[in-house]
Protein backbone atom coordinates (compact mmCIF):
# COMPACT_ATOMS: atom_id res chain seq x y z
CA UNK A 1 0.00 0.00 0.00
CA UNK A 2 1.40 3.49 -0.84
CA UNK A 3 1.24 6.62 1.61
CA UNK A 4 -2.28 7.39 2.25
CA UNK A 5 -1.42 10.18 4.27
CA UNK A 6 1.30 12.52 3.23
CA UNK A 7 0.09 15.10 4.44
CA UNK A 8 -2.08 15.02 7.76
CA UNK A 9 -3.49 18.74 7.89
CA UNK A 10 -6.00 19.80 4.67
CA UNK A 11 -7.59 22.44 5.63
CA UNK A 12 -10.66 21.38 3.91
CA UNK A 13 -12.27 20.53 7.47
CA UNK A 14 -12.35 24.56 8.73
CA UNK A 15 -15.81 25.37 6.84
CA UNK A 16 -16.98 23.01 9.22
CA UNK A 17 -17.78 19.97 6.80
CA UNK A 18 -15.77 16.94 6.21
CA UNK A 19 -15.38 14.50 2.80
CA UNK A 20 -16.64 10.88 2.52
CA UNK A 21 -15.18 8.13 0.78
CA UNK A 22 -17.06 8.77 -2.49
CA UNK A 23 -15.53 12.19 -2.57
CA UNK A 24 -18.66 13.76 -1.24
CA UNK A 25 -18.80 16.40 1.69
CA UNK A 26 -20.98 16.65 4.82
CA UNK A 27 -21.36 18.72 7.89
CA UNK A 28 -19.04 17.17 10.71
CA UNK A 29 -22.57 17.12 12.60
CA UNK A 30 -24.15 14.75 9.87
CA UNK A 31 -25.53 11.46 11.67
CA UNK A 32 -22.98 9.65 9.48
CA UNK A 33 -20.17 11.67 10.89
CA UNK A 34 -21.61 11.23 14.58
CA UNK A 35 -21.55 7.45 14.22
CA UNK A 36 -17.70 7.36 12.31
CA UNK A 37 -16.41 9.13 15.35
CA UNK A 38 -18.46 6.83 18.08
CA UNK A 39 -17.32 3.70 16.20
CA UNK A 40 -13.65 5.01 16.19
CA UNK A 41 -13.77 6.03 20.15
CA UNK A 42 -14.97 2.30 20.23
CA UNK A 43 -12.04 1.43 18.51
CA UNK A 44 -9.97 3.35 20.96
CA UNK A 45 -11.90 2.29 24.29
CA UNK A 46 -11.17 -1.64 22.91
CA UNK A 47 -7.36 -0.44 22.18
CA UNK A 48 -7.24 0.86 25.85
CA UNK A 49 -8.91 -2.80 26.89
CA UNK A 50 -6.07 -4.44 25.15
CA UNK A 51 -3.67 -2.64 27.27
CA UNK A 52 -4.09 -4.74 30.19
CA UNK A 53 -3.13 -8.54 30.35
CA UNK A 54 -5.80 -10.67 28.46
CA UNK A 55 -6.02 -14.03 27.88
CA UNK A 56 -4.75 -14.74 24.57
CA UNK A 57 -8.33 -15.63 22.94
CA UNK A 58 -9.93 -13.17 24.04
CA UNK A 59 -6.33 -10.61 22.88
CA UNK A 60 -6.94 -12.13 19.64
CA UNK A 61 -10.67 -11.66 18.94
CA UNK A 62 -10.35 -8.07 20.06
CA UNK A 63 -7.65 -7.47 17.35
CA UNK A 64 -9.82 -8.88 15.06
CA UNK A 65 -12.88 -6.80 16.28
CA UNK A 66 -10.84 -3.27 15.63
CA UNK A 67 -9.97 -3.92 12.28
CA UNK A 68 -14.26 -5.17 11.71
CA UNK A 69 -14.91 -1.47 13.08
CA UNK A 70 -12.63 0.06 11.28
CA UNK A 71 -14.28 -1.57 8.01
CA UNK A 72 -17.62 -0.75 9.60
CA UNK A 73 -16.52 2.90 9.67
CA UNK A 74 -15.61 2.58 5.71
CA UNK A 75 -19.16 1.86 4.95
CA UNK A 76 -20.44 4.22 6.66
CA UNK A 77 -17.85 6.85 4.56
CA UNK A 78 -19.04 5.18 1.34
CA UNK A 79 -22.69 4.77 1.30
CA UNK A 80 -24.06 1.59 0.33
CA UNK A 81 -20.72 -0.26 0.66
CA UNK A 82 -20.49 -2.95 2.27
CA UNK A 83 -17.59 -4.50 4.44
CA UNK A 84 -19.04 -6.46 7.39
CA UNK A 85 -19.57 -10.22 6.83
CA UNK A 86 -22.00 -12.15 8.15
CA UNK A 87 -18.80 -14.55 9.53
CA UNK A 88 -17.95 -11.45 11.31
CA UNK A 89 -20.93 -11.73 13.40
CA UNK A 90 -21.51 -15.58 13.87
CA UNK A 91 -18.16 -14.91 15.15
CA UNK A 92 -18.73 -13.12 17.94
CA UNK A 93 -21.58 -15.59 18.50
CA UNK A 94 -19.18 -18.15 18.68
CA UNK A 95 -16.92 -16.15 21.28
CA UNK A 96 -19.92 -15.04 23.42
CA UNK A 97 -21.23 -18.74 23.66
CA UNK A 98 -17.64 -19.91 24.72
CA UNK A 99 -17.01 -17.09 27.14
CA UNK A 100 -20.72 -17.81 28.74
CA UNK A 101 -20.28 -21.14 29.10
CA UNK A 102 -17.47 -20.95 32.09
CA UNK A 103 -20.21 -18.06 33.74
CA UNK A 104 -22.87 -18.72 36.34
CA UNK A 105 -26.37 -17.62 35.15
CA UNK A 106 -27.09 -13.85 36.17
CA UNK A 107 -30.39 -13.24 38.80
CA UNK A 108 -29.14 -9.65 39.48
CA UNK A 109 -28.28 -6.66 37.10
CA UNK A 110 -24.43 -5.59 37.14
CA UNK A 111 -22.64 -2.37 37.55
CA UNK A 112 -19.71 -1.82 35.68
CA UNK A 113 -16.37 -2.65 38.18
CA UNK A 114 -14.36 -5.32 39.21
CA UNK A 115 -10.97 -5.33 37.86
CA UNK A 116 -9.49 -3.05 35.81
CA UNK A 117 -10.20 -4.96 32.23
CA UNK A 118 -13.49 -5.64 33.39
CA UNK A 119 -14.10 -2.02 34.09
CA UNK A 120 -12.44 -1.49 30.50
CA UNK A 121 -14.84 -3.69 29.02
CA UNK A 122 -17.89 -2.47 30.65
CA UNK A 123 -16.45 1.17 28.69
CA UNK A 124 -16.44 -0.13 25.68
CA UNK A 125 -19.69 -1.76 26.11
CA UNK A 126 -21.04 1.46 27.06
CA UNK A 127 -19.28 3.15 24.28
CA UNK A 128 -20.78 0.45 21.78
CA UNK A 129 -24.27 1.04 22.90
CA UNK A 130 -23.90 4.41 21.64
CA UNK A 131 -22.54 3.67 18.51
CA UNK A 132 -25.91 1.35 18.17
CA UNK A 133 -27.62 4.14 18.99
CA UNK A 134 -26.22 6.41 16.00
CA UNK A 135 -26.06 3.61 13.50
CA UNK A 136 -30.01 3.83 13.76
CA UNK A 137 -30.14 7.60 13.86
CA UNK A 138 -28.67 6.80 10.32
CA UNK A 139 -30.48 4.22 9.46
CA UNK A 140 -33.56 6.42 9.57
CA UNK A 141 -32.20 8.57 6.74
CA UNK A 142 -30.44 5.79 4.82
CA UNK A 143 -30.07 2.43 5.07
CA UNK A 144 -27.17 0.81 7.14
CA UNK A 145 -26.41 -2.96 6.14
CA UNK A 146 -28.16 -5.28 8.36
CA UNK A 147 -24.98 -6.81 9.30
CA UNK A 148 -23.39 -4.12 10.51
CA UNK A 149 -26.23 -3.28 12.71
CA UNK A 150 -26.21 -6.89 13.76
CA UNK A 151 -22.29 -7.00 14.54
CA UNK A 152 -22.99 -3.74 16.87
CA UNK A 153 -25.37 -5.49 18.83
CA UNK A 154 -23.44 -9.17 19.37
CA UNK A 155 -20.04 -6.84 19.97
CA UNK A 156 -22.06 -5.14 23.66
CA UNK A 157 -22.92 -8.57 24.58
CA UNK A 158 -19.28 -9.95 23.82
CA UNK A 159 -17.90 -7.04 26.04
CA UNK A 160 -20.56 -7.49 28.75
CA UNK A 161 -19.71 -11.62 28.96
CA UNK A 162 -15.93 -10.62 28.44
CA UNK A 163 -15.55 -8.14 31.40
CA UNK A 164 -17.54 -10.73 32.93
CA UNK A 165 -15.48 -13.35 32.19
CA UNK A 166 -11.97 -11.12 32.89
CA UNK A 167 -13.45 -10.66 36.26
CA UNK A 168 -14.02 -14.14 36.98
CA UNK A 169 -10.30 -15.15 36.04
CA UNK A 170 -9.10 -12.40 38.04
CA UNK A 171 -10.95 -13.99 40.91
CA UNK A 172 -13.02 -10.84 41.33
CA UNK A 173 -16.82 -11.16 41.59
CA UNK A 174 -19.50 -9.08 39.53
CA UNK A 175 -20.22 -5.89 40.88
CA UNK A 176 -24.15 -6.56 41.71
CA UNK A 177 -26.84 -3.91 42.24
CA UNK A 178 -28.95 -4.15 45.15
CA UNK A 179 -32.17 -2.47 44.75
CA UNK A 180 -32.99 -2.51 48.62
CA UNK A 181 -29.98 -0.76 49.58
CA UNK A 182 -29.30 1.97 52.68
CA UNK A 183 -28.44 5.21 51.02
CA UNK A 184 -25.77 6.68 52.51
Amino acid sequence: MGNRLSKIYTRTGDDGTTGLGDGSRVPKTDPRVEAMGAIDELNSVIGLVMTETLPDDISQCFTGIQHTLFDLGGELSIPGYSLVKAQDVTRLEETLDKLNTHLTPLKEFILPGGCRSAAFCHQARSVCRRVERRLFAVNDETPVSETGLAYVNRLSDLLFVTARSLNRASGHSDVLWHHEREVP
